[in-house]
């Protein structure tokens, strides 16, 4: 695959009670993609956004990608759902279900583009009985379940390993990097092969530069790690 990296803001960054306003401003800043969480009290201690966020979101911003993350028990129970509120991509937790490839199937048949997601503790070759089936494979940079925490180094060996796995496998899945993620380790994880990045307090929110300087100062990191070019294997 040609390398590509998307910036994909996390909305439980947003200040919530100036949802719009904050989305308004990741647009004006160049973002096509956002990150939507769905957290059910169950396979992680918290709860975050109703279903009908999606289709709010999707309503007022019909071009927008919705990178959904879903960290639930039973999350073929949700597929319904989210698809008729407009979901793009749908990822889902290896260890959430017992039926990985039947999830990935119904994802599919919805429509929608089938993600998995690995935890910090799995190994990145526990994805091999199905590496052929997802669009996006998700590296949790934390542990799930709660914003705040502090992107575990690891991951950038990790994500060089899945890339590794991706071009041996020959499926072009996306590489998603989601957890802590700050100017740090973004151009060493882009370097190993990671696609996608979803960003939130160390990057985009909370900046000195605001939203929309952010968006811009991540896109001037992007075109740093291009000039110093992409480890070996990554591509």
């Amino acid at each position: 695959m040609e390398p590509i990296v998307i910036n994909s803001p996390s909305i439980a960054n947003c200040n919530l009670l100036e949802l719009r306003d904050d989305i308004e401003k990741l647009v004006e800043g160049g973002c096509k993609y956002v990150h939507i969480d769905l957290m059910d009290g169950h396979y992680v201690p918290n709860l975050c956004f109703p279903i009908r966020i999606i289709s709010d979101v999707k309503k007022a911003y019909p071009n927008l990608t919705v990178d959904l993350h879903l960290m639930v028990d039973d999350p073929i129970s949700y597929i319904s759902r989210c698809r008729d509120a407009g979901a793009d991509y749908f990822s889902f937790h290896i260890d959430s279900t017992n039926f990985v490839m039947r999830t990935i199937d119904t994802i599919k048949k919805a429509g929608m583009k089938p993600g998995v997601v690995i935890n910090p503790s799995q190994r990145i070759d526990v994805m091999k009985p199905y590496i052929d089936l997802p669009e996006m494979v998700t590296l949790m940079a934390v542990e799930p379940g709660f914003a705040g925490q502090k992107f575990m180094p690891r991951t950038v060996g990790r994500t060089l390993e899945l890339a590794k796995l991706r071009k041996e496998s020959g499926n072009d899945f996306l590489i998603n990097i989601d957890g802590a993620i700050n100017y740090e380790n973004l151009v060493p994880c882009i370097k190993n092969g990671a696609n996608v990045i979803v960003t939130g307090i160390f990057t985009i929110f909370q900046q000195p530069e605001g939203i929309v300087g952010a968006c811009k100062h991540f896109e001037s990191e992007v075109e740093r790690a291009y000039k110093e070019g992409f480890s070996e294997g990554a591509y």
